[in-house]
């Protein structure tokens, strides 16, 4: 079949991470002007995915996005279906890393599939703050090019940028105004994917009231970065960001740990990091130095491969007695219950096959049974 070369706007959203949260804002933003928008569902982003959402295609829709995942066979297959007059490229990181042949340039090659088949004449946005997406094939390019930053000079670039108690403010100047906006989610890996949404949105000259009343539509996907209050009089905070995990992803959550941690006990419950190749050993030594210098208070590791976060931590300078290494999870679950102290933050994360949601909704149900138990003694 040839491919669909669509007049309406239509979008489609790579990278090594960030995918289905960028798409969501996008959606949520086209939403306040648009009834009806397809978008890829869930985090389906393989061809045979695409191809499917191409055939839903009907006259009434007035807008499409599409999540495409561009691994290395994968990539332009996505395109013999469509050609989306927007694409977005993330970031360029170290998820899927063995996949995607085993160095940051195979995967940044992997990613400007977007780019080489792509509408030509479209839209394209990269994050300028990401210094592995300079790798991307962008010189032939002959359409227009958009970068977004926080650290970065860029036309879409985020200032003033706050964490609030359910969410975090920023400011972008959109035209010759600074326009406030809010995302009910955390972290600045967050706000860059927002940025996308709100350079596509100024550029199909969405108003910024319809922008802000869309990202603060925005629901987080299930198991990215939600944020549950537990029972009283235990009072902790659980970060549940157990979809899945690589050490840029892992990064980014505990630098969200550290903000909403804030004088408080902060606790990382970490699986094996998966999918990474050659990356593997250097990956999890990378996470085991970063939370050594990042004020965490106790370290949980499961699975074999995570014993490398602990032996990396502990070579950092970590004290010893706050890092423990599990390979059973009922273990890992018998040790937590004495950590979970009254206004501590607990970061739940891992690679999607390590099943790390079990821990979180571990964490869930026995700080209801301890609230439970509480109130029963004082009556």
């Amino acid at each position: 079949m040839k491919p669909l070369i669509p007049s309406i706007p239509t979008v489609g959203v790579t990278g090594s991470a960030g995918k289905s949260t960028t798409t969501n804002f996008i959606h949520a933003i086209f939403k306040t002007k648009w009834k009806n928008v397809l978008k890829t569902e869930g985090n389906l982003n393989l061809p045979k995915h695409t191809k499917q959402n191409v055939q839903k295609i009907k006259r009434y829709h007035q807008a499409v996005i599409l999540e495409m995942g561009l691994g290395r066979e994968a990539g332009k297959n996505h395109f013999r279906y469509i050609k989306p007059n927007i694409g977005v490229i993330t970031n360029i990181g170290t998820a899927h890393y063995g996949k995607l042949g085993n160095s940051i340039e195979s995967i940044a090659r992997a990613k400007s599939a977007m780019i080489r088949y792509m509408n030509p004449e479209g839209l394209l946005l990269i994050n300028k703050d990401d210094a592995n997406s300079r790798l991307l094939q962008t010189k032939a390019f002959k359409g227009k090019l958009v970068t977004v930053g926080i650290k970065s000079r860029a036309p879409y670039q985020a200032t003033n940028i706050e964490y609030l108690n359910n969410g975090m403010s920023f400011q972008v100047k959109l035209g010759n105004s600074k326009e406030a906006f809010f995302i009910p989610t955390f972290g600045n890996h967050n706000i860059i994917n927002a940025l996308f949404a709100i350079a596509i949105a100024d550029h199909l000259d969405f108003t910024p009231s319809q922008i802000r009343q869309g990202l603060k539509n925005y629901r987080p996907p299930s198991r990215r970065l939600n944020v549950i209050s537990l029972p009283k009089p235990n009072g902790a905070l659980l970060i549940d960001d157990t979809f899945n995990a690589n050490p840029q992803s892992v990064k980014a959550a505990v630098n969200v740990l550290q903000q909403l941690g804030k004088g408080k006990r902060k606790i990382i419950v970490l699986g094996s990091m998966l999918e990474l190749g050659k990356y593997t050993v250097k990956g999890h030594g990378e996470v085991g130095n970063y939370l050594a210098r990042k004020g965490i208070h106790e370290i949980f590791v499961y699975g074999k491969k995570a014993k490398m976060i602990k032996q990396a931590a502990l070579h950092s300078g970590f004290p010893a007695r706050n890092v423990h290494h599990f390979v059973k999870r009922e273990h890992l679950h018998e040790r937590l219950k004495l950590s979970l102290v009254p206004d501590a933050v607990i970061l739940v994360k891992g690679s999607h096959r390590m099943q790390m949601k079990e821990t979180a909704e571990f964490i869930a149900r026995y700080s209801l049974r301890m609230s439970r138990n509480q109130g029963s003694l004082s009556r």
